[in-house]
């Protein structure tokens, strides 16, 4: 049996090779542990806080190329809508005109409040325009409230409208907040008050 020669040029060389090797594995073992660490998952923030106290809400089906505008009024204000995109409370912030000049096929409007006054709030809808020629047009109008930056909107009202021809406008809602924010008992109908026409004045 051959004795082992320490100054051995090839057992040292298997040596030097498995202390590299036991090196390389240490490194890439540590590696592989720091990685998930080095780059932590983002944890979900809060979405952006809308502007706005009272936010009403248009949405017709995206396939068709109508124009559906939303109108809106508050208490002691002016009809807003897209021939009068801002009164001293609300302002129009989308007018959607179908398909025309749009970078989405999204079909929505919306319109924004600052403040919540006290009093009684009318949404109306009106079909301007339809391209498509389609009958009835659905239509689907929710209202929802914020009475502090801090609290998210809540929804109080929503409904589903059928415009049946060109230039016909319907009132959704009729409906009264109080001084906090909140929808009166008993103070939603659907009594149809022109806006369109009323912002011409």
């Amino acid at each position: 049996m051959r004795e082992i020669d320490f100054f051995d040029d090839e057992s040292g060389a298997t040596v030097f090779r498995d202390v590299i090797l036991l090196a390389l594995a240490g490194f890439v073992m540590l590696v592989l542990l720091l990685l998930p660490h080095l780059n932590p998952r983002a944890t979900p923030q809060d979405p952006t806080p809308r502007p706005g106290n009272v936010m009403v809400e248009l949405r017709w089906p995206d396939e068709l190329n109508v124009d559906v505008d939303l109108w809106v009024q508050a208490p002691g204000d002016v009809p807003v809508g897209y021939s009068n995109q801002g009164g001293a409370i609300f302002n129009l912030l989308r007018d959607d005109l179908g398909h025309i000049n749009d970078a989405t096929d999204l079909n929505y409007e919306f319109s924004y409040s600052r403040g919540v006054p006290a009093g009684e709030y009318t949404v109306n809808l009106h079909l301007y325009r339809n391209l498509a020629n389609v009958y009835p047009v659905p239509a689907v109008v929710a209202v929802s409230v914020k009475n502090s930056p801090n609290l998210p909107a809540q929804q109080i009202l929503s409904t589903k409208l059928n415009l049946s021809h060109e230039d016909q406008e319907l009132t959704a809602f009729r409906f009264k907040l109080d001084e906090e924010g909140r929808l009166l008992s008993g103070s939603v109908h659907n009594l149809p008050r022109p806006l369109r026409a009323a912002a011409r004045r």
